[in-house]
């Protein structure tokens, strides 16, 4: 590892003022990001032929609504120590510029600060959190993969996953069961977020997603990089878990594995990266 270095090109401009709280009532939010409104269609694959996902982006509605999420999820701040509360004003002063280098391509994410917590079997879970100004970028690019994988993922898959939740995960398996299925392989891909190959991942991407910005994007959270005890270290590997992409984009990857046990006709139910498939008995 090495010593983190600042004043990366067209990464976080400075916060000034980083202690300053800003409270924002609802109607403040969509000041902002003031950008011009893009026109919208109502054909998510005509966004995706014509390579306009990046400009989709970073639409005022689409980073309003990130903003929104981002603000009202809270959680810890990342490397630089900014949180939800001073993000609306930082984002008044910065978010034109913020944009630009996002569809100049020169826009730097920062590294993730690396936070572990305790599991039921006694280990640690890494978890990566992302400044709250990645945090909001990152939701934005989310809520955009979002419709067009949707059409895309399995019916046997419910982690992470809009208006699906883990007690409808248990109800397929009950109906699963009552038709005569008996035997179960309990599968557990272990360190799964640690391990994704960014690059396959960035190949099954781009099977739909025809916009390379937007692509190239999404690969620099990838490479981000973490800090650890104040140490800078690269990731080659993996997809930091704590962010607001990392649950689109391992239901993306494992999307594979669903397509797969389809193809060889087993019944099965996936949440995240926990997988039962079933057999029938003899």
């Amino acid at each position: 590892m090495k010593d983190i270095k600042t004043g990366t090109k067209c990464s976080q401009p400075r916060k000034e003022g980083s202690r300053q709280k800003v409270h924002a009532e609802h109607g403040e939010y969509a000041r902002a990001y003031n950008s011009a409104r893009i026109s919208e269609t109502d054909s998510t694959d005509a966004i995706e032929s014509r390579d306009e996902l990046l400009e989709e982006m970073v639409s005022r509605d689409n980073m309003n609504k990130a903003f929104k999420r981002v603000k009202a999820n809270k959680g810890s701040h990342g490397i630089d120590g900014m949180g939800v509360d001073e993000l609306l004003q930082y984002l008044r002063e910065n978010g034109e510029t913020i944009k630009q280098c996002i569809l100049d391509g020169t826009y730097r994410p920062k590294p993730v600060r690396r936070v572990e917590i305790p599991k039921e079997n006694g280990k640690k879970r890494n978890l990566g959190i992302p400044t709250v100004v990645d945090r909001v970028i990152q939701q934005a690019i989310a809520q955009v993969l979002t419709p067009i994988y949707e059409k895309q993922f399995s019916e046997s898959s419910f982690g992470f996953r809009p208006k699906r939740s883990a007690h409808d995960a248990i109800r397929k398996s009950q109906r699963t069961i009552q038709e005569g299925y008996k035997y179960v392989v309990d599968m557990d891909l272990e360190k799964y977020f640690d391990t994704v190959n960014q690059s396959k991942l960035v190949e099954v991407l781009s099977r739909t997603i025809k916009d390379g910005r937007f692509i190239s994007l999404i690969h620099k959270y990838l490479k981000a990089g973490v800090v650890v005890k104040h140490r800078f270290a690269d990731t080659e590997i993996g997809v930091p878990q704590g962010g607001n992409l990392s649950p689109i984009l391992s239901n993306i990857m494992l999307n594979e594995l669903d397509k797969e046990l389809e193809n060889r006709g087993h019944r099965f139910v996936r949440y995240a990266d926990d997988s039962a498939p079933r057999m029938r008995g003899a």
